[in-house]
């Protein structure tokens, strides 16, 4: 009712010779203001909620970026800290009233939050150190009150994100928080990830040692968090790590058989030896998928070595535009252009200023964008869920390096796209029309931007 309400009065303000635009932007802050206080009265999912939209931040109008981070830090500090009565009751609903016979030691207080529940430092009978991660007694409940809650302001977020399809964003994020109420379906997946990188020169993931209903032990890793990385490491050691993240994203679902699917920050850690730990598999996706390489390759050598009409075809018949729905594939293809420059280019640079410029295009309100007349099939979402994460990761750590090599070391597929777009420079003869608008593209992508 609110939001009809200032929308009604903002019409008339309008009517009654007021900008325009003064008017939008007032109600987009009005609006934004009312989701922030909404969100600010989660309780269940508040901290996962808060890693998940953290990415959004890149496509908002500049000046609602700051009480949007101030939203996101009160989400993190209304996360529920379980007092040690509680903890203890927890603990003996999952493993038995003797649960203190499992270990040497264990530590009442919090070591660090989880994103529905905490962890707590201990010492296993055998003489292992490891983290016991509990779920906050009634989470489910809380979590799904909360994701009704979101689904009831979804609308709301369509005034400062016209062009973003708000609904598919909001039902992602809901499946994901409700994918990690489930502890064994992560102990498997982190099992199963531990066995894949026994013993690997990059990656360290622990060993899960036990898992009872909403109790969850695994081996403790020490370590740099890589918040810490991107927030004064060194360009040198950012980078490094970027690429290690980018490796192990990449090569993972062929080791493991599984799909990791939040490449949060919060969930790595720099251990003293160079590699990278990885902890919490709450939300993994069985691999393979179905049709994936054989998409991605013919998706990619229809933008790289095709033109426009073998693009239309491919996105077609992959499934991202709907049986008998206009396309307009010249728009897509000058969108693409910098995203693809990413597997184009022998050394990338990712930064955080190339990414919102990419956001704001996609979300760009036109009528015209041509991301309104995409679909994503479900078996992608997986995917485009982990990719969009870690984009935004690897931008904040302003990665530069060989991400091509790392994509065409795991993926054969795109090993010949790429070797067929070198022998030809590049340069199909469709698809040199798209490159022609390149910079009006970007002209335009950058007036957004400064209009917003």
């Amino acid at each position: 009712m609110a939001f009809a309400g200032r929308q009604l009065a903002g019409a008339g303000r309008k009517a009654m010779g007021q900008s325009a635009a003064d008017v939008d932007r007032d109600i987009q802050l009005r609006t934004a203001e009312h989701i922030f206080e909404v969100l600010a009265e989660l309780k269940g999912c508040a901290v996962k909620l808060g890693q998940l939209m953290s990415l959004y931040e890149l496509a908002l109008p500049p000046e609602l970026s700051e009480p949007y981070r101030n939203a996101l830090s009160r989400l993190y500090e209304s996360a529920p800290v379980m007092l040690p009565r509680t903890v203890h009751a927890a603990m003996a609903d999952s493993m038995g009233s003797e649960w203190r016979s499992y270990f040497r030691e264990f530590d009442d207080r919090r070591a660090s939050g989880a994103s529905i529940g905490q962890v707590h430092r201990a010492v296993w009978r055998d003489g292992r150190r490891v983290a016991v991660k509990i779920m906050y007694p009634g989470a489910r409940e809380m979590v799904r009150a909360d994701l009704e809650q979101l689904r009831r302001i979804s609308i709301l977020a369509t005034v400062f994100l016209p062009g973003a399809d708000v609904t598919a964003v909001l039902d992602a994020i809901c499946a994901c928080i409700e994918q990690e109420l489930d502890y064994a379906a992560e102990a498997r997946c982190q099992a199963a990830f531990a066995d894949a990188f026994t013993d690997d020169p990059d990656f360290f993931v622990p060993q899960v040692i036990s898992q009872h209903g909403d109790v969850l032990v695994s081996e403790w890793v020490d370590g740099i968090p890589l918040t810490r990385i991107i927030e004064s490491g060194s360009p040198e050691e950012r980078s490094r790590v970027g690429m290690l993240l980018v490796r192990f994203l990449v090569s993972s679902p062929e080791r493991s058989g599984l799909i990791y699917c939040d490449p949060h920050p919060g969930n790595f850690r720099i251990l003293p030896d160079g590699r990278l730990a990885v902890l919490d598999f709450g939300a993994c996706e069985p691999w393979p998928v179905s049709g994936f390489h054989e998409m991605v390759a013919a998706v990619g050598d229809a933008a790289f070595n095709g033109g426009l009409t073998e693009l239309d075809a491919a996105m077609r018949e992959h499934g991202f535009v709907a049986p008998g729905k206009p396309f307009d594939v010249d728009g897509f293809a000058a969108f693409s252009i910098p995203i693809c420059d990413l597997a184009r280019q022998p050394n990338f640079r990712l930064t955080v200023e190339w990414l919102r410029l990419q956001t704001r295009r996609a979300v760009n309100p036109r009528l015209t964008n041509v991301f309104r007349q995409l679909t994503l099939p479900d078996q992608y979402i997986p995917h485009a869920r982990s990719l969009l994460t870690a984009l935004a990761v690897l931008c904040r750590l302003d990665t530069e390096g060989a991400i091509r090599e790392e994509l065409v070391r795991y993926s054969p597929g795109l090993g010949d796209v790429f070797d067929r777009f070198d022998r030809h420079s590049g340069q199909p003869a469709d698809l040199a029309i798209a490159r022609q608008r390149r910079a009006r593209a970007e002209q335009a992508g950058r007036r957004l931007y400064a209009v917003r």
